[in-house]
């Protein structure tokens, strides 16, 4: 299924950042220097700092800058955002984040490119590490191996013309949405926060029956993400333990409501086989198999408390 797009094209670019003021210099420099520019950047600040304000008011394309009181999270800033973009009139909407940004001056060329040969609701450039390009900054499985580097994201090699990854893509990296395809989805779930949001946009995704997918020849740069992906089985399987006691409240509180919905239910038996493993077997950790339990607990019940 393909939602059609309009003949003169709007694109807002949306931006979340909390208390990353020169990181996110760094970010609009390059979203506000697309050979294709962008007609509009909203950023949603969730520290509401007057030198972010300054920032955005100072850029070389029209901006809008909202500050929250009240940190929403990459979830609610996204949301804010998005919502926003579509109130100005955008046919496209381009997220981007405080710590990242695009690879160089024609990815949001190449994404639009690429979503109207191929009609794509929503297309995201390749997640690149920011200190070395050519790594992924997550690892992405296909079927039962792992790739790491975006050489080998290509089925037939780079050279081949296969420029499309159909039906996977990393949202809010990046992501080029139509704003037929939010109507359609929504918008992220201010009660996740942060950690999984992007999980659960996905999975609303897929569920559309809308095309998308990851568009091979173009990236987005982002630090490194792969540390807190623990091998498990010989490095056979992975799981998932951040480097602190917020992030893993969230991530595992988020995948518990994640697991209990509709299009995830199936992978719930493995979910349990792969923390209990790591936590029971490999980490002889009792209490932190309870932790993950109790939060997982909470994440299906939808006791979105935050710690």
């Amino acid at each position: 299924m393909s939602v059609p797009h309009s003949t003169s094209e709007t694109v807002v670019a949306v931006v979340v950042t909390h208390r990353r003021a020169e990181l996110l210099k760094a970010s609009l420099a390059v979203v506000s220097e697309q050979s294709r520019p962008v007609d509009h950047i909203v950023v949603v600040d969730n520290a509401d700092e007057q030198q972010v304000a300054d920032l955005v008011a100072a850029q070389p394309v029209p901006a809008t800058y909202l500050g929250s009181k009240r940190n929403l999270g990459g979830a609610g800033g996204f949301a804010l955002g998005m919502l926003h973009a579509l109130a100005l009139g955008a046919n496209w909407v381009w997220c981007a984040d405080d710590d990242g940004r695009p690879e160089g001056p024609e990815v949001l060329a190449t994404l639009l490119d690429c979503a109207r040969r191929h009609e794509l609701s929503e297309v995201s450039p390749v997640v690149a590490n920011i200190d070395d390009p050519d790594t992924l900054a997550f690892p992405l499985r296909r079927g039962l191996v792992w790739r790491r580097k975006r050489s080998e994201l290509f089925e037939n090699g780079a050279d081949s013309g296969d420029d499309l990854l159909p039906d996977i893509a990393s949202l809010f990296n990046g992501a080029l949405f139509r704003a037929e395809a939010l109507e359609m989805i929504g918008v992220p779930d201010l009660r996740l926060f942060f950690r999984g949001d992007e999980v659960e946009m996905h999975r609303r995704l897929q569920r559309s029956g809308l095309a998308f997918g990851t568009c091979l020849t173009t990236a987005y740069l982002h630090p490194y993400g792969s540390d807190e992906f623990r091998p498990i089985l010989g490095g056979r399987m992975h799981t998932q333990y951040p480097d602190n006691a917020t992030k893993r409240f969230f991530t595992y509180r988020n995948r518990g409501y994640l697991m209990s919905q509709p299009g995830m239910r199936r992978l719930l038996p493995q979910e349990y086989a792969r923390f209990g493993w790591y936590f029971l077997v490999q980490q002889r950790d009792v209490d932190g198999f309870r932790e993950w339990l109790r939060l997982q607990r909470l994440g299906r019940k939808e006791h979105f408390v935050r710690p």
